[in-house]
């Protein structure tokens, strides 16, 4: 990864996150950076739980990506612990450079090392650029999700 770093988001990257995922026609919609109180607060529950991993990207100490990662353990696949993969998001500077595989490739190797069975994603069915970069690093679109808003 060279100069990449990946870690464990904190407090002072919330405002680099949320600037990434409203940096696009569906985030715009429905992030808000003008208050970053409810980001703070889900921060410190990801914190929290220890099946939850909220990282960052770092390059040159500017945040240029990050992920949501989620161990999801269970029954079903005879007790397989599963792994969702949630929130990508790189910075508009560094789409196309590989930092996204590289993001996506960290998440599957720490998924592996939590003896995961399965690593899964959604992605809204309008990203078609999206699907054809998860299809390229081996994702197969298997599923149709379904989601009820509360």
């Amino acid at each position: 990864m060279g100069d990449l770093e990946i870690r464990t988001a904190v407090t002072d990257d919330v405002p680099a996150i949320v600037a990434m995922l409203a940096d696009d026609p569906l985030g715009a919609q429905r992030e808000s950076p003008d208050d970053l109180t409810p980001y703070v607060s889900a921060l410190e529950r990801l914190s929290s739980d220890p099946n939850q991993r909220l990282v960052v990207a770092v390059r040159a100490g500017r945040v240029v990506g990050t992920l949501q990662l989620t161990f999801i353990p269970g029954l079903s696949r005879r007790g397989a612990t599963r792994s969702l993969i949630e929130g990508v998001r790189i910075h508009a500077d560094e789409r196309g450079s590989g930092l996204g595989s590289q993001l996506i490739e960290w998440a599957i190797g720490e998924s592996r090392a939590e003896g995961c069975q399965l690593v899964q994603l959604t992605t809204d069915k309008s990203r078609t650029d999206a699907h054809r970069f998860y299809e390229r690093l081996g994702f197969t679109a298997s599923h149709t999700g379904f989601k009820l808003q509360l």
